[in-house]
């Protein structure tokens, strides 16, 4: 459906902009993605944490459209973040410059977190200058090895999602090493279990396949030469990996060979969460806060 992050941040700015709430916000290529997002009219930025320290970055990078709440401490800024978060669910919470584990026990707390019961997990979106779409991904961030009943609700998490952002018929790529059923290979009876679960759910936004492979999910000819019918292979929307070790070593292959652009969500929660690194560059953050604004 998008071509690219700029396709993708273009129609987004259509629908308005939407209040992001930044824990911690103390940091400069925090700030600085911010203010590109504020620009591109895709935020109404709201920061929490040490005020005095937000506003002398703000001052360098010249971020101007801001409102500040003061906070002590990182746990009082993750704090003030979710439970302003959770009064609505058209706002955004974002990971500042703070430990992930503080981070996400205010989400996960039970008294004023953003916990829906459902499962979390991360959708990872490429831009690969070799395929002709953004491609989505689940899950190479959060649940190491999920099992069946964990993998229907990722996939269901990502459905939704891509369902919010306008997809009609989602192009399903169940990952495995082969197109064989082998009690051997767990994978592959967990991704024919899959696809017999959006046939007997009748999701009839999703057109899945599996188990399949890269080769076949990518190439019509792949297919063809293995003599397999495919409705999906050339034209994916969606990966749902096996397992973290899948997704994480081919997304970070992508980033380092194909020096690809991408952006991460956390879903599951009562509102989008961007959970990145405080490594990534403001480009990785302002493509992140462009998918969140997508669904919302």
């Amino acid at each position: 459906m998008y071509k690219n992050f700029e396709d993708l941040i273009k129609k987004t700015r259509l629908k308005g902009k939407k209040e992001i709430c930044v824990a911690v916000a103390e940091d400069e290529a925090v700030l600085k993605a911010i203010k590109k997002a504020e620009e591109l009219d895709l935020i109404i930025p709201k920061l929490f944490g040490d005020e005095k320290k937000i506003n002398e970055i703000s001052k360098i990078i010249e971020l101007n459209n801001y409102e500040v709440i003061n906070c002590k401490d990182d746990e009082e800024s993750v704090h003030e973040a979710v439970r302003y978060t959770s009064k609505s669910t058209d706002r955004i919470l974002m990971k500042g410059f703070v430990n992930t584990s503080i981070f996400m026990r205010g989400i996960l707390d039970k008294k004023n977190g953003l916990m829906d019961n459902r499962l979390l997990s991360l959708l990872a979106v490429y831009e690969l200058k070799e395929y002709h779409k953004l491609l989505y991904c689940t899950d190479s961030g959060i649940n190491t090895a999920p099992n069946l009943k964990q993998k229907k609700e990722i996939l269901i998490n990502a459905v939704h999602i891509m369902k919010d952002m306008g997809f009609e018929r989602i192009k399903i790529a169940a990952l495995t090493a082969n197109e064989m059923v082998n009690p051997k290979i767990p994978a592959t009876v967990d991704a024919k279990a899959l696809v017999d679960f959006v046939k007997n759910k009748e999701m009839r936004e999703c057109i899945i396949e599996g188990p399949i492979a890269f080769d076949v999910a990518f190439s019509k000819k792949s297919a063809e030469h293995k003599k397999i019918d495919s409705k999906i292979a050339g034209d994916v929307d969606l990966i749902v990996f096996p397992n973290i070790e899948t997704g994480n070593a081919l997304g970070k292959s992508w980033l380092h060979f194909n020096k690809a652009k991408w952006a991460g969500i956390v879903l599951g929660a009562k509102n989008p969460i961007i959970l990145g690194s405080r490594s990534d560059t403001p480009e990785i953050k302002i493509n992140s806060i462009a998918i969140a604004c997508s669904i919302i």
